[in-house]
C-alpha cells in the first residue's frame, strides 16, 4: 500500500508496534485482519491530517473514543478534522475508536489499551456505568487527561465536560412540543437510545418536568434501548404505536429517526410534531424534506475546539482559562439551516 509515512509514524497513529506495522505493510502474514485494518485506517487518518503533520510545533496525540451511531461519529470526525489546522500553537493528531454498540467490556478494553500505550488526552462519549468510571480512573492515574463530550461522567476524575445543558435541551423540546401541538389532543413518544447515557437521561427528565408543568393532560410514553439504530428502533416504535393509538408526536432523544417515521407511515399514523437532536446526515435530510419539525443542535466544531483546548491547557500549551460553559442550544428548522 503506497504512502509517504515512516513506519514509526504509522505505528504511533495506529497504536501498534513498529514490527507489526512492518509485517502488514510488507505482507509477511501472521497478522489478524482487524490489525491490518487498523494499519490501513492509520494511513487514511494520516492522509486526512497531513496539513497538520507538516506544521512545526509541539505535537499532541489525542484519542477520541465514542459509543454512538455511525452518523454521529462521522459528524464528530468531520468537526474535529475541520478544526485541526487552527489549533495553534500545538499540532494535534487524532486516533479514532468508534463503536455503535456492544458489551461495555470492549469499550473498557479500548480505554485500558490507551492507558497502557499512552496518549496526551482522551475525548470520550460513553455510558455512565461503573466499569467505564473505573477505566477513566485508570486513564487519569496514568496521567492522561479525559474530557467527556456530549454526555458526562460526573463521578469520574474527568477534566471537564463539553456539550449542551441537557436538562435545558429537554425543557426546550417540551416548550416547542406544547406550542406546536396547541389544543390538539394526543400523547408524546420519547425515544432514548439507552438508559445508560447520562445526557439522554437528563434530556428526558427536563422534557418530562416541563411537560408535567405546562401540559399535564398529555401522557409521555417512553421507549429505550434502540441504540439509535434503525433496525432496532423500528420494532420499538411500532410496538409503542400499536399499544397507544393516542401517540401523535415524538421527542427523539437518541436517534433512529428514519425508522421512527417509517413505523408511523406503515401504520398509517400521522406524526404531527417531531423534535430531534443533532444535524447529522440523516436529520439534515429529514429536516430539508420537512419530515422533522425542528432539530436541537449544537456547534460540534466549537465543542471539539474547546475539548482540544482543554487538553492543551492540561499540558501547559495554553494559558489557564475559566470554567467550561455549556454549548449554546440552537433550534434549527427547515428555514434556518446553517448550510
Amino acid at each position: 500500500m503506497g504512502h509517504p509515512y515512516p513506519i514509526r509514524e504509522i505505528a504511533r497513529q495506529a497504536g501498534l508496534s513498529e514490527a507489526t506495522v512492518d509485517r502488514v505493510l510488507n505482507g509477511r502474514g501472521g497478522v489478524r485482519e482487524n490489525t491490518a485494518r487498523e494499519v490501513r485506517q492509520a494511513i487514511t487518518d494520516l492522509d486526512r491530517q497531513r496539513t497538520q503533520v507538516r506544521l512545526v510545533g509541539r505535537t499532541f496525540m489525542i484519542d477520541i473514543v465514542m459509543q454512538t451511531p455511525e452518523r454521529f461519529s462521522t459528524a464528530v470526525r468531520a468537526a474535529l478534522e475541520a478544526e485541526l489546522p487552527a489549533l495553534h500553537p500545538a499540532v494535534l493528531r487524532s486516533r479514532f475508536h468508534f463503536r455503535e454498540t456492544g458489551p461495555v467490556t470492549e469499550l473498557t478494553r479500548t480505554l485500558d489499551r490507551i492507558a497502557r500505550r499512552g496518549s496526551q488526552g482522551v475525548i470520550l462519549k460513553a455510558p455512565d456505568v461503573p466499569e467505564v468510571t473505573a477505566a477513566v480512573g485508570r486513564l487519569v492515574e496514568a496521567g492522561i487527561p479525559v474530557v467527556t463530550l456530549v454526555t458526562d461522567l460526573p463521578s469520574t476524575a474527568r477534566l471537564a465536560y463539553v456539550g449542551i445543558d441537557n436538562r435545558a435541551a429537554g425543557a426546550t423540546a417540551a416548550y416547542l412540543m406544547g406550542q406546536w401541538l396547541g389544543d390538539r389532543p394526543g400523547n408524546v413518544l420519547t425515544s432514548l437510545s439507552s438508559g445508560f447515557f447520562r445526557n439522554e437521561e437528563e434530556r428526558e427528565m427536563g422534557f418530562r418536568s416541563a411537560m408535567r408543568t405546562r401540559h399535564p393532560e398529555r401522557a409521555v410514553v417512553e421507549i429505550a434501548e434502540g441504540q439509535g439504530l434503525d433496525a432496532t428502533q423500528y420494532d420499538l416504535v411500532r410496538a409503542a404505536l400499536e399499544r397507544d393509538p393516542q401517540i401523535r408526536a415524538v421527542y427523539s432523544i437518541g436517534g433512529g429517526n428514519i425508522a421512527t417515521l417509517r413505523a408511523f407511515e406503515d401504520l398509517g399514523r400521522e406524526c404531527a410534531v417531531f423534535v430531534a437532536h443533532d444535524l447529522d446526515h440523516d436529520n439534515d435530510r429529514l429536516l430539508r424534506e420537512h419530515r422533522l419539525s425542528a432539530v436541537l443542535h449544537h456547534d460540534l466544531r466549537q465543542d471539539m475546539r474547546e475539548a482540544c483546548h482543554i487538553v492543551m491547557r492540561a499540558h501547559g500549551a495554553l494559558p489557564p482559562a475559566g470554567p467550561t460553559v455549556p454549548s449554546a442550544i440552537q433550534v434549527v428548522t427547515p428555514y434556518n439551516m446553517p448550510w
